[in-house]
């Protein structure tokens, strides 16, 4: 009987990986290595803006508060004065009012000489400028680092291609994240992090599973970050939720130097007295006003870029009445200020701020913990 020869079995080579998987390997690594520092540094600046309110807040302090005084509040021509007594060279971008009695005035205010802004907070009773506070400041430097890097339009540029290269990023890193096979252990290794493992292995938890709980978050924050720095993209935005492209400010009626407009404020606290009793603040943008034959009203809760829970409320500053615009207008509005609440964290109340504050953290690590497992690697393939 002829015993059969064992013939050692040949070694099956390493599948070799499809084109699109190829594809999408490059797409997620050499783009992100090339663009590595200017995403951390957008991403981390992005992070420090998050809480700019309450910041802002924290360092006005006591300044916030007056003691309710009988007689009526000061007169938008009294503000104005007073501002320029107390703080020269200073012109009002942003009044914003507050419903509570014991709240102060809050005013945005720059001066073009000193090249400065600064929140003012006055008494409402007297004109008392009771604290300038440049914090704001600090964060209109972040915020054009964050945009431009502080370089104009060619820093506009490479933080647009960067963003561009990070939503790709994000896209593919869900692609290259998503396991063949659904298993005990492939679903334990995808969602949690092996915290005691050695470094090496960590490094890529935090890179991999992070990466995939920020995911949703990342891509809002990228995709609103196009929109807001393309007119072109931010148009297509607002025709797809029902908006007019023409801005609000180009049908209302334009400022006749020949009539005396009613005061202002006087207004603003019939918004939040009689229009939005709910509601705890209405702002008006002084740049709007002095060019407009009316008052333009958004309450809500007024942050740096956008106010949560708005609403817009229009009066002819002539005759007082009140002016109702097409519904279109109003969805322009809308629409331009959820993109900023969206960018900014301000989309659901504390819950939102920490979500998008905790992403821009992760957001700020991947490009680190993505290029130290590309170097891992590298190292790895020269020693073969």
């Amino acid at each position: 009987m002829n015993r059969k020869s064992k013939v050692p079995a040949k070694k099956k080579g390493k599948k070799k990986k499809s084109l699109f998987n190829r594809v999408v390997a490059w797409l997620h690594l050499w783009p992100s290595i090339v663009s590595g520092i200017v995403l951390v540094f957008v991403c981390l600046t992005g992070t420090v803006i998050v809480y700019c309110d309450e910041i802002m807040d924290l360092t006005a302090g006591k300044a916030r508060y007056v003691e309710e005084t009988a007689g009526r509040r000061v007169s938008v021509a009294v503000i104005n004065r007073k501002l320029e007594e107390a703080c020269p060279g200073f012109m009002v971008s942003e009044y914003v009012f507050f419903k509570n009695p014991e709240r102060s005035i809050r005013l945005r205010a720059f001066s073009p000489e000193e090249r400065s802004l600064a929140m003012v907070y006055m008494n409402p009773y007297t004109g008392e400028v009771i604290k300038r506070d440049n914090t704001i400041y600090f964060f209109f430097v972040t915020a054009h680092l964050h945009a431009s890097l502080l370089a104009g339009e060619a820093g506009h540029w490479i933080v647009t291609i960067a963003t561009i290269i990070f939503v790709i990023s994000t896209i593919t890193g869900l692609v290259l994240w998503w396991p063949k096979k659904w298993t005990k252990t492939t679903r334990q290794a995808s969602f949690t992090v092996k915290w005691k493992a050695r470094f090496k292995r960590l490094n890529y938890d935090l890179h991999n599973v992070f990466g995939f709980y920020s995911l949703i978050l990342c891509l809002v924050l990228g995709i609103t970050g196009l929109i807001i720095f393309f007119p072109s993209l931010a148009s297509l935005t607002i025709r797809a939720t029902g908006g007019e492209i023409t801005h609000l400010t180009e049908v209302l009626p334009k400022a006749d130097s020949t009539r005396t407009g009613k005061d202002m404020v006087d207004f603003a606290y019939d918004v939040l007295e009689n229009e939005y009793p709910d509601k705890e603040m209405v702002s008006i943008w002084n740049y709007d006003q002095q060019k407009l034959g009316a008052y333009v009203f958004t309450s809500g809760k007024v942050g740096l870029k956008s106010i949560e829970n708005a609403d817009l409320t229009i009066y002819d500053r002539y005759t007082g009445e009140k002016i109702e615009v097409a519904p279109e207008y109003i969805r322009h509005e809308a629409t331009e200020n959820i993109v900023w609440q969206l960018h900014m964290g301000q989309w659901w109340g504390q819950f939102g701020k920490l979500s998008t504050f905790l992403t821009g953290i992760i957001a700020t690590t991947l490009p680190v913990t993505g290029f130290i497992i590309w170097w891992g690697r590298r190292r790895k393939k020269g020693k073969k």
